[in-house]
């Protein structure tokens, strides 16, 4: 049983997490291609799920899909001998037997490995178009290539000679769901269900290595095919009336390097179309791939810590971001998607943390102009969600086409990526596009602001529907996305020298202190709580008016869409008392004697080990630590949501412990932090910041750590820290790419114990007490 230790004055690293959090159960991951309108996803059981309609635009899709189930198995079975087996082998929860990751490459090769009778079998998958470019249409015919191969025996002991596959070939029949040990339901009950809509038949049997084996369609189109030119034996049937399934049964020699190569399309593809694909053959295929994955921008940011599941979250998390996005071939517009199976449409929240936190922080700018495009095209024609509301040109908000449930935080939301991302890009043709859409959204929010009548505090956002509650209040997580918005856009405005920027300056100003005086009221009327030492505390609201504000504080939103987010915002200082009591309530208030471990989301929330218990993506905490310079609650945020919230085998990340996976959600915010913790453009304004919160286990000794190309306001800058074999000396080589110069540059010297010397560019400093140098200004 996991042992789960406290925080405690050593400090964090990565291992220390992992004793606080078991890993992600009943996972899925998704693999494909960049920027494709489909993706597969691939389950902790080595189900590969093709199903090409998860949304409204893909409905004419509907029935093209098709889930493979494997199950390890010596022998061909009959049908009466197959659901004992697939119940041994115990395929529907996740217990531990099936093992998953990536190969080392740059190409997604997804392995998942099976231990059975003695011998060790793996499935590699990876995704690969014809001409392995970028996308043209967004439909392109997409495969995913998929190996199966012995990779280990054990010796000593007698084995048969003989190993393999079955696969199911059934109708996709999973839904999702956010509940722990409840988050994947497969509907096989009653059995045809899961029966695939259209007859199969296997065209080349018995296997002949001179040609392909086809699983077909009645029209003659190929579903599944095993290649030509290999070792195995194949074997079909179609199920019985008790049990409507398809069974291919492939099997090759047990000995370690034997393999199987079968090939996947995403939709039932034509036979000629097919021939092309597979006289690529899986190596050449695998190759043009890895080519694909090979080219990055050249404003790519490179990250590399000597604790390596770090390293190999953001690596792939950078891949995950651009799978989990589409390009839609009715309108030829692109987009970052919520999830890659469930949620396949956009929230714009976890939108703009996928764009800023991940992608822009780490270089992909290219990217992310492509991503916003689209809300420039479809800026004013949404009326936003609230009674008091009309249609405004300058209101920012999803497209029908892709969203789930509007929000007025929306608005904010959008136009903060958008004035981030120029700040982050310098891209001179992007600011020159967006220059106008983003005045026309910051008179939105002045618009707004001046809206009077509506029974709510006025000088802030009037009631609109704020998160999936659909209640309309006057939510503080609305004006918190409004007003870093504001001042984002302001700080685009002034480096631009428009003359606009002092107008916007000063509604940003008359925002804030409108919200203070209306949060200070909404105070007073909010039940008082003590803590441990008997001090009473008012509870600060979520929302300053609105109906059923009882139920937004005990869910889930008081905690991931509440006051916590007003530091992140700029709102309010971590250090205001309505802040530290805030963060007090969730840390060590009545909540913590209601909070179960691997609970559900519908308890009351709080913080673990420094993470929502609901949505950990939201863990606004963070930011309060990070602020106030708390290494200790700091680091313990960044691990928890590295261990806590991502997978340890795949890196794909969860909307909610055990719940949906396959999202853009909890990655951005982890890797925003560990970017944050060396590199820190955001602490003061017009300042960098160096190695500030750098966690110890980031300076182990001979190791280096390497942040290359970083992204900030003022320009990429390089920065790569090692530390000698004797732990005494420490080494920062430092080169900055200005495009403006920040006031002053600040390094801080992580607190490195028997630390003698510190070298900055080969230049030996002077460290006071402070563990501060001041590298001057620019």
């Amino acid at each position: 049983m996991k042992t789960r230790t406290r925080l405690t004055d050593q400090e964090p690293d990565f291992q220390a997490a992992c004793t606080w959090w078991s890993d992600l159960p009943d996972i899925w991951t998704p693999v494909g291609w960049k920027n494709h309108l489909f993706r597969f996803n691939v389950f902790w059981n080595g189900m590969i799920m093709a199903q090409p309609d998860c949304n409204r635009r893909t409905e004419a899709w509907k029935g093209q899909g098709v889930q493979l189930t494997f199950l390890a198995a010596t022998p061909f079975v009959t049908f009466e001998d197959f659901v004992p087996l697939e119940r041994t082998t115990y395929t529907y929860r996740d217990d531990g037997m099936v093992q998953q990751g990536w190969e080392g490459t740059e190409a997604p090769v997804l392995w998942t490995e099976w231990s059975a009778d003695g011998v060790l079998l793996r499935q590699h998958v990876f995704a690969h178009i014809p001409g392995g470019g970028e996308v043209q249409t967004g439909v392109e015919p997409l495969f995913a290539w998929i190996r199966l191969s012995i990779r280990d025996t054990c010796e000593g002991i007698p084995l048969n000679e003989k190993h393999g596959f079955l696969i199911t070939l059934d109708a996709p029949h999973v839904s999702c769901g956010m509940s722990i040990r409840n988050n994947v339901r497969f509907h096989n009950h009653p059995p045809e269900k899961m029966r695939y809509p259209r007859d199969l038949r296997l065209e080349g049997h018995p296997y002949d290595p001179s040609r392909a084996t086809r699983v077909l369609e009645p029209d003659g189109r190929v579903r599944l095919a095993v290649l030509p030119g290999q070792r195995c034996r194949v074997e079909f049937s179609a199920g019985t009336p008790n049990i409507p399934r398809y069974l291919l049964y492939v099997q090759f020699d047990a000995r370690k390097g034997r393999h199987v190569d079968l090939l996947l399309p995403m939709l039932p593809t034509d036979q000629e179309t097919i021939d092309r694909e597979m006289s690529l053959g899986y190596d050449r295929a695998f190759r043009e791939a890895n080519r694909f994955w090979s080219r990055k921008p050249a404003t790519a940011a490179r990250f590399v810590v000597p604790e390596m599941p770090v390293t190999e979250a953001v690596t792939h998390s950078l891949k995950m971001g651009e799978v989990i996005a589409e390009k839609n071939p009715a309108d030829g517009q692109y987009s970052i998607l919520s999830g890659s199976f469930h949620y396949a449409n956009l929230w714009a929240t976890p939108h703009s943390m996928a764009c800023i936190m991940l992608l822009d922080s780490f270089g992909y700018h290219d990217a992310v102009s492509r991503y916003l495009e689209i809300f420039r095209k479809e800026q004013g024609t949404v009326k936003p969600p609230g009674k008091s509301f009309q249609l405004h040109p300058g209101y920012l908000s999803s497209p029908k086409s892709l969203t789930s449930i509007d929000w007025l935080t929306d608005h904010g939301a959008l136009l903060y990526t958008i004035s981030e991302h120029a700040l982050l890009s310098g891209d001179p043709d992007f600011l020159a596009r967006w220059l106008d859409p983003i005045l026309k959204a910051c008179e939105f929010i002045r618009n707004a602001r001046a809206i009077t009548g509506h029974g709510g505090a006025e000088g802030i956002m009037p009631a609109a529907i704020a998160t999936d509650n659909c209640n309309e209040i006057q939510s503080v997580w609305t004006d918190g996305w409004m007003f870093k918005a504001l001042t984002t856009a302001v700080r685009v405005l002034e480096r631009a020298a428009h003359p606009r920027a002092t107008e916007f300056a000063a509604e940003a100003r008359a925002y804030a202190e409108a919200f203070d005086s209306a949060l200070h009221r909404a105070c007073r009327t909010m039940p008082r709580w003590k803590d441990a030492r008997g001090r009473q505390h008012h509870l600060v609201p979520t929302a300053i008016s609105g109906p059923r504000l009882d139920l937004e504080t005990r869910g889930a939103f008081y905690l991931d869409a509440g006051p916590l987010f007003l530091v992140y915002s700029g709102l309010l200082d971590a250090r205001d008392e309505r802040m530290a009591s805030t963060l007090l309530w969730f840390r060590q208030g009545p909540p913590r004697r209601f909070y179960r471990y691997d609970g559900n989301l519908g308890q009351l929330p709080s913080l673990e080990h420094e993470m929502s218990s609901c949505e950990p993506c939201y863990s606004w905490n963070v930011f309060h630590s990070w602020q106030l310079a708390d290494r200790q609650k700091f680091l313990g945020g960044l691990y928890s949501l590295f261990a806590g919230s991502l997978s340890r085998k795949t890196y794909t990340s969860c909307e909610t412990r055990g719940g949906i996976t396959g999202t853009t959600f909890s990655s951005p915010l982890a890797v925003y932090l560990a970017r944050l913790a060396v590199v820190d453009d955001q602490i003061r304004d017009g300042e960098l910041h160096l190695l500030r919160l750098m966690p110890l286990a980031w300076t182990r000794p001979g190791c280096e750590a390497q942040f290359e190309k970083m992204p900030t306001r003022f320009g990429p800058v390089t920065l790569i820290t090692e530390r000698s074999r004797d732990g005494k000396t420490f080494h920062v080589r430092f080169t900055p790419h200005y495009r403006c110069a920040p006031r002053r540059t600040v390094l801080h010297l992580p607190p490195i114990a028997g630390l003698r010397r510190v070298l900055v560019n080969d230049r030996t400093v002077s460290v006071g007490s402070q563990r501060v140098v001041h590298l001057g200004r620019g």
